[in-house]
């Protein structure tokens, strides 16, 4: 049995309709999607690989809130879940959000000095985490090493992060 999960109208607001993981979702209804872009002070970003079972790709932290838990409670819970570190107290910052079509999500930025040895990764979601630099990413976006999801996230980022730097 699928966990359940809210479903959100075309405009991102939460509807009464829920939804178990795996069921289809009925025309006009999408289901949430959140990722965080974690930012350490020297610049670098906090990535994580899949699983192979579920893709092997690199991405931010992110997933599916569950049901009565509000986006920004739900990455906190993905952060809880794939790398074991509580960011309940840190200040999230919501840059980017939208429906697609196809998910309704929203997108947010934490600037967070996280040690490697604090991060306890969910084994069955993935297989490594690491920092990598914006010239990294870049490279890995021009190679495809990142999915479009993720390349779309990516590049919303560095251009939040681009506003708040002028």
């Amino acid at each position: 049995m699928g966990e359940l999960r809210d479903l959100y109208d075309a405009l991102g607001n939460k509807t009464s309709h829920i939804y178990r993981k795996g069921e289809t979702i009925p025309d006009g209804y999408y289901p949430m999607v959140v990722m965080v872009v974690i930012q350490n002070s020297k610049g670098e970003f906090l990535m994580q690989k899949r699983v192979e079972s579920k893709g092997g790709d690199w991405g931010v932290t992110g997933g599916h809130p569950k049901a009565g838990e509000s986006p920004l409670e739900g990455i906190i819970t993905e952060v809880k879940e794939e790398l074991g570190l509580d960011f309940s107290q840190e200040n999230f910052i919501e840059y980017d959000h939208g429906c697609d079509g196809k998910d309704c999500y929203k997108m947010y930025f934490v600037q967070k000095d996280v040690r490697m040895e604090d991060i306890t990764i969910q084994q069955e979601e993935l297989s490594e985490v690491r920092w990598f630099s914006l010239d990294e990413l870049k490279h890995m976006v021009e190679i495809r090493e990142l999915n479009e999801d993720q390349i779309s996230c990516f590049i919303k980022a560095c251009h939040y992060l681009d506003k708040i730097s002028e």
